[in-house]
């Protein structure tokens, strides 16, 4: 995927209580809980998939798992399997601080999500405890694939008032043009559900997520960047930045 156009891969972490994730994400984090993955082994598959390549991965984690298996274990256990970072869903700002910390310490980006409703004052709190990037949610309710594309210039020029980070935009991100739309104001775009959906339904998934990563790049390659856009570059842990 990072040769067919990736700048970054999300591994999701299989949980049995999915946070935002719509049917598509949610029954395969089912099917993965069933087929025996653990947190253990998904780090075990990032280890592997590290020799081969030296793109950007992050994984996305539940609190829920993070704290129960001990923050400081599993963000030295996830720098060292060669994670360059995690996104936590769901943790509350008031323990973000401390993790913030301990990936600054790893060198692991931290990535939190930004909802477009959100106050300016609530923006300022969740950005102050990202690290490299931070994940603005295109739009509200539940991940899953859509016709249109999201609105997301107001929500990004709103957010860039209280970081200087980049933004990668998620939630509802489905095709090449949507890649287009999104990144014409906000750093990156996240693809999940179409990608799912595609690796489910193929006789060769691998084959599958590597074309269809392919098809959503060339949206990046006629994508229009409106003005105060942030294209500096990024981090060395994250290795690559959309």
């Amino acid at each position: 995927m990072h040769k067919a156009g990736a700048s970054i891969v999300e591994v999701g972490v299989p949980f049995s209580d999915p946070i935002a994730d719509g049917p598509v994400i949610a029954a395969s984090m089912h099917r993965a809980l069933h087929a025996g993955v653990t947190p253990r082994a998904v780090l075990e598959m990032v280890a592997s998939a590290r020799t081969k390549t030296d793109g950007g991965i992050l994984a996305m984690v539940s609190w829920s798992i993070v704290s129960r298996i001990g923050a400081n274990a599993f963000l030295s256990d996830a720098a060292a399997s060669g994670l360059d970072g995690v996104i936590l869903p769901d943790i509350d700002t008031a323990d973000a601080g401390a993790v913030a910390q301990q990936c600054d310490r790893l060198h692991l980006a931290l990535g939190l999500l930004v909802a477009p409703g959100s106050s300016d004052a609530r923006m300022r709190e969740i950005v102050r405890h990202c690290r490299q990037f931070v994940y603005l949610l295109a739009r509200a309710g539940l991940t899953g694939e859509r016709d249109v594309a999201p609105e997301v210039e107001a929500s990004v020029a709103r957010l860039r008032k209280h970081t200087s980070l980049p933004i990668a935009a998620g939630f509802g991100v489905s095709t090449a043009a949507h890649v287009s739309a999104v990144t014409a104001s906000a750093d990156g775009a996240i693809v999940g559900s179409a990608l799912v959906r595609r690796m489910e339904s193929a006789a060769d998934p691998v084959a599958a997520a590597v074309d269809f990563t392919r098809e959503l790049a060339t949206g990046l390659a006629r994508r229009t960047p409106v003005a105060g856009a942030n294209r500096s570059g990024g981090s060395q842990s994250l290795r690559a930045v959309p």
